[in-house]
């Protein structure tokens, strides 16, 4: 590449545009994800970590659902974005709010409003799609959401957390996808440590 293509590229305003986000979601590694904290976790999982693990689970929820898994795995990568502006708030905190999902709503509006045209406008519409919850892709994100809760729940059980296990009784009753309750099948019945004692 030549030196005069590069420092095109480097001054971009389409690039300029993109670094923001990317700063504004490395928050997301150190916000902690605040429901465990009720049940006795003092040190939880990250929004990061969360939305790693529920973008696998999408993807392979799609894959056995015959959905298409590139607006799953958008929707499970940008679903938490907002949380880097108004941090992870538990159900108990929501509940003081007048209408929690409008801050949401509001948070990852202005994060995506100065990105490129077609990229805020494909996000936005994800966001609109994952919220109205008519289509498959985004069931399978919200069970891809509710899983990885649970699966979490379930290691942090088995670590000693014994409150953890009340997350089992109300979360997968809003499961909707065959896989997802299949799947949550499978975690109520496993070791979590099983798969690596297997391999050493």
């Amino acid at each position: 590449m030549k030196s005069s293509d590069k420092n095109t590229k480097e001054n971009s305003p389409v690039i300029k545009q993109i670094l923001p986000i990317l700063l504004e979601a490395g928050l997301l590694k150190r916000v902690k994800r605040s429901g465990w904290w009720v049940v006795g976790i003092n040190n939880p999982e990250t929004v990061a970590e969360h939305s790693f693990r529920t973008s696998l689970i999408g993807y392979l929820l799609a894959k056995q659902e015959h959905a298409d898994p590139y607006p799953v795995l958008m929707m499970t990568l940008f679903n938490d974005l907002h949380e880097a502006r108004i941090n992870d708030l538990h159900k108990m905190a929501q509940a003081y709010f007048i209408d929690f999902s409008k801050a949401e709503q509001k948070a990852f509006s202005q994060q995506i409003k100065n990105l490129p045209v077609s990229i805020r406008n494909e996000l936005a519409k994800l966001q609109i799609e994952f919220c109205s919850q008519k289509s498959l892709e985004a069931i399978i994100s919200r069970d891809a959401d509710i899983l990885e809760c649970l699966l979490q729940a379930k290691e942090y059980y088995e670590q000693g957390a014994r409150l953890a296990k009340n997350f089992f009784k109300q979360a997968p009753r809003h499961l909707k996808t065959k896989s997802a309750k299949a799947l949550w099948r499978q975690i109520q019945r496993c070791k979590v440590d099983k798969w690596w004692q297997a391999i050493a």
